[in-house]
């Protein structure tokens, strides 16, 4: 895995989902946290962006239950959503 490359495509992804919302959660929760990520927490976000931004969004809100495989230390750390800039 080309790190650096893999990170500038997860950035680009993560910043460009569709909705402004989205973009929010997700872009910055790869901002704050994606440059010290290991390759397994890489893999799980690049699993996580494969899933419907909404989905997405209401698992960090707790709205919706989060599937099994999305479950652990990534999500509670999206869930805090203390890197969301309502200024953006």
């Amino acid at each position: 895995m080309d790190r650096e490359k893999t990170l500038k495509r997860l950035q680009f992804r993560s910043w460009h989902r569709g909705t402004r919302e989205a973009d929010a959660i997700i872009g910055g929760f790869f901002d704050k946290y994606g440059a010290t990520w290991t390759d397994e927490e890489i893999i799980w976000f690049e699993n996580l962006l494969e899933h419907d931004d909404v989905d997405v969004m209401a698992w960090a809100i707790g709205t919706q239950p989060i599937p099994d495989q999305l479950q652990g230390p990534q999500m509670e750390c999206m869930k805090q959503l203390d890197f969301v800039d309502p200024y953006k």
